[in-house]
């Protein structure tokens, strides 16, 4: 009979293949990361001259290279509608999606497993198929080329995945906590309000990290709701400043632009990161 420790190397081992791949794909995303970085603290002629060569003068060519960016390619412009857009959009999506995700998985009413599964169908919806119709009802309602449609559209395709991934949260808290505050003389909205919401804080703030990486880096409804240069988002100014460095061949400048879009996902979850597992880990507990 084999002992524990047997067995327990014997999993180990056959797991050696799946963290060798894991390892690796880190390794080849941290790597990507550190010479976008390092390449936008490079002259143009250090880029073009060995990509992976140290820069000789890293600050004056950052200075360049970010203002560059930051004024003559108008990623001012774009950087802050992209935090208004995203700001906007996940509180809206978090504000709608607690509420419903509370109902739906803690009150028994008729229709709850049919709601539901109305919003997994949703998630199952694929941008190419409301592509057109969402252009023509936007236009319709005089909100194209607009962050007020473009708002309005992220919160839209984002409720269903935000809903149910709360759910899932919800469904881990305990039915004690509800009956004690019942006991107390709360009503629903108080028991959700004042119990619910603060013990839903982990699950809360995964659904506001998630939402805020794709909003932040969405570019296909963007690039068909928004067509004024003035309007445009993160991703949209870097398919902008792409196509000008195609002819002025200013490469250094490019990578500090999409360093400029990446740092800000790379700090939030950063920070966050102990959270949105904690997060995803509660979710998964019924």
């Amino acid at each position: 009979m084999a002992t524990r420790t047997t067995v327990s190397w014997r999993y180990r081992l056959r797991n050696v293949p799946y963290y060798a791949f894991l390892f690796l794909w880190a390794a080849v995303t941290i790597f990507i990361f550190l010479w976008l970085i390092e390449s936008s603290f490079k002259t143009n002629r250090e880029v073009f001259g060995s990509a992976f060569s140290l820069p000789a003068t890293p600050l004056q060519a950052a200075a360049a290279n970010y203002g560059k960016a930051w004024k003559l390619a108008h990623m001012n412009v774009y950087f802050t509608n992209s935090v208004l857009v995203t700001a906007v959009s996940v509180l809206f999506v978090v504000a709608v999606s607690a509420p419903a995700a509370y109902a739906l998985s803690r009150v028994s009413f008729p229709g709850n497993t049919l709601v539901t599964y109305y919003f997994i169908a949703g998630m199952g919806l694929p941008f190419q198929l409301i592509l057109v119709p969402l252009f023509v009802l936007l236009t319709k309602l005089h909100i194209a080329d607009s962050l007020q449609g473009l708002i309005l559209t992220y919160i839209g395709v984002s409720v269903p995945f935000t809903i149910l991934l709360l759910t899932g949260f919800f469904r881990t808290l305990p039915t004690e906590l509800e009956d004690a505050a019942a006991i107390d003389g709360c009503s629903e909205f108080a028991i959700f309000w004042r119990v619910m919401m603060p013990l839903s804080g982990p699950g809360i703030i995964t659904a506001a990290i998630f939402n805020f990486v794709h909003i932040w880096n969405e570019f296909l409804l963007a690039m068909l709701i928004i067509r004024s240069d003035n309007l445009r988002t993160l991703p949209l100014g870097i398919m902008n400043i792409r196509y000008s460095m195609q002819y002025t061949a200013d490469w250094a400048a490019l990578f500090a632009a999409i360093v400029i879009v990446l740092i800000p996902n790379f700090l939030v979850y950063l920070a966050l990161s102990e959270r949105v597992m904690s997060g995803l880990t509660l979710g998964m507990g019924k």
